[in-house]
């Protein structure tokens, strides 16, 4: 572990502390906003900021300031979140976020009464660190594709390629930036501030080749998408500045006064199906995050201060938070943590202040609408390193685990195989007559459960039949050699 320049209970210089907020934005947001376009719900990008701002004052005020990591948009339910709106609009929403939260809330309880040693023999590192290298390299395929696009492009391709070698050279430009401010230490200043020079070095080499897009016409080189601000002041009104984020309660509260807002006991049954599974996968991500925080910081924040039962609790009620007064719930942010490790700032003042930054900013139309023209392909080079850390950080977490025993060369096997190679579980919940007059039915809805999700359940099973089988074993007859 390398020493941190702010510890969790210090509080940064302000010009430290501004940096470390603005890292953490430019960290976060990408992910942030991308599950309310993934769900359909595009024009719903504010509340999924303010839902990680107030999720993540929650979660710092339940974790007593000892935990510093933002909570944001949750990936691992976006399959969920489209089957609850589909089903029952924003009320369903809504009570898919309840219930992913009281799983949460729940398990927190248990691990309160029960304490955490279960915790170890069910989830040892041979589980938790693969999956968590998991996340970051599944992450990558996104990294990737954003880092060799051109955001200010998106008419008809026709024949031609997406792929654009400007955009990979900009993203390159961030991504070395970063790295190269991450590695020297003459200036602490610009070591802690990697990604503010990354960014805006990118953003510049992009706009550069942008202004010869636009002037002469040449898609090629159209890097930056200018539109959401044209957009945004085309006409200039009050919510040009400021404008306030349609929340899922909000839109729950309108369609109950509609009269659209309807909710069927097979549509709850369909939520409950779509969240629970899914929210008893994410309790490992949660203890992976945090054994990966505890190390980067040099403090064990599952058994020691705050310990599990209070960043479960967090986390749950953080989710519901999110969901209620944003569009969707949260979870503990592997680019959080990357940063955090990356800046060697750990102050949960910066995440405190982070928090607030990302409520505010939902409100602010023009920054939002600017942040917003962030080309991705400068994007795509600040997550080649936050994906990348979160793959690394998942195989350090293997540096003791013996591999000599076949119980855990097959449940790594497992884990990398099915989740590497796309395994997901698609499980049909309603069944349609194909052609009239035929007994032939088709699924026409799935609930759909990620690869790493069934990439850790398998390693879960693998793990346990082993260690089942193992207790029956005949003991092994060690013979004695005089030779060795």
């Amino acid at each position: 572990m390398e020493k941190m320049i702010y510890q969790v209970e210090d509080r940064p210089k302000t010009r430290d502390l501004v940096v470390g907020v603005f890292q953490q934005i430019l960290g976060s947001l990408a992910a942030t906003i991308l599950v309310p376009i993934l769900i359909g719900l595009g024009t719903h990008i504010s509340p999924a900021i303010l839902g990680c701002g107030l999720g993540t004052i929650v979660y710092i005020i339940i974790t007593k300031k000892k935990s510093p990591v933002l909570l944001s948009s949750n990936f691992s339910f976006i399959s969920a979140l489209v089957v609850a709106y589909e089903g029952a609009g924003f009320l369903g929403i809504i009570l898919g976020g309840l219930m992913a939260g009281l799983v949460y809330i729940a398990l927190s309880i248990i691990v309160k009464l029960a304490g955490t040693k279960w915790i170890e023999k069910v989830f040892p590192p041979v589980i938790i660190g693969p999956v968590v290298a998991l996340i970051g390299l599944t992450l990558s395929i996104s990294a990737v594709s954003d880092l060799i696009s051109a955001s200010g492009y998106s008419g008809d391709l026709g024949n031609y390629s997406p792929y654009n070698l400007v955009a990979l050279f900009c993203g390159l430009v961030t991504f070395f930036v970063v790295v190269i401010c991450a590695v020297q230490n003459r200036n602490k200043f610009i070591q802690t501030a990697p990604f503010l020079f990354g960014v805006i070095a990118g953003y510049l080499t992009s706009l550069i080749f942008s202004i010869f897009g636009y002037v002469f016409d040449q898609p090629y080189l159209k890097i930056i998408d200018f539109s959401p601000v044209v957009e945004n002041f085309k006409n200039i009104s009050f919510t040009s500045f400021i404008n306030f984020p349609h929340v899922a309660l909000y839109e729950t509260i309108k369609s109950i006064s509609e009269g659209t807002a309807s909710l069927t006991g097979l549509a709850v049954l369909e939520i409950a199906i779509a969240f629970i599974p899914i929210s008893l996968v994410g309790f490992s991500e949660h203890v992976a995050d945090h054994k990966n925080l505890g190390s980067i910081i040099g403090r064990d924040l599952i058994q020691d201060e705050p310990g599990l039962s209070r960043t479960l609790m967090g986390d749950g009620v953080g989710s519901i938070v999110g969901t209620v007064f944003g569009i969707c719930p949260n979870t503990t942010y592997g680019e959080a943590i990357g940063c955090v490790a990356i800046t060697k700032n750990g102050s949960t003042i910066t995440l405190f202040f982070t928090a607030v930054a990302m409520i505010l900013l939902s409100f602010f139309s023009p920054l939002i609408a600017a942040l917003r023209t962030i080309p991705s392909c400068v994007i795509g080079g600040m997550c080649l390193v936050l994906y990348g850390y979160i793959a690394v950080s998942g195989f350090k977490m293997l540096k003791h685990v013996n591999f000599n025993e076949n119980k855990n060369l097959y449940t790594l096997s497992v884990i990398l195989v099915a989740g590497v190679g796309g395994l997901s579980l698609q499980i049909p919940y309603k069944f349609e007559l194909a052609e009239e007059g035929t007994n032939f039915y088709y699924a026409s809805k799935y609930i759909t459960m990620s690869s790493i999700a069934v990439a850790l359940l398998l390693g879960l099973a693998t793990y346990a039949i082993c260690r089942a089988v193992e207790k029956h074993n005949i003991p092994e007859v060690v013979e004695n050699n005089d030779n060795q």
